[in-house]
């Protein structure tokens, strides 16, 4: 290992994993939601996306779907 390195002449290259991380969306969400998620951030000291994205995917492990009743006559 050099002493000294010098990075002023190396050459930069990107993280190949970096895509694999995430990938920023644009969501649309109830205050509500957020509201809670937001407590719960405050709570626990996780920021609250953070915590947004571990519930989706503990929902994707545990194989979960939403139980959706729709009401007859339409929304």
């Amino acid at each position: 290992m050099k002493k000294e390195y010098d990075f002023a002449t190396m050459k930069g290259r990107k993280n190949p994993f970096a895509t694999k991380l995430k990938k920023q969306v644009t969501i649309r969400m109830s205050e509500d939601v957020i509201g809670y998620f937001k407590a719960l951030a405050d709570d626990t000291g996780i920021p609250y996306q953070t915590l947004i994205n571990l519930y989706l995917r503990d929902c994707v492990a545990q194989n979960r779907k939403p139980e959706l009743t729709w009401l007859s006559g339409g929304v």
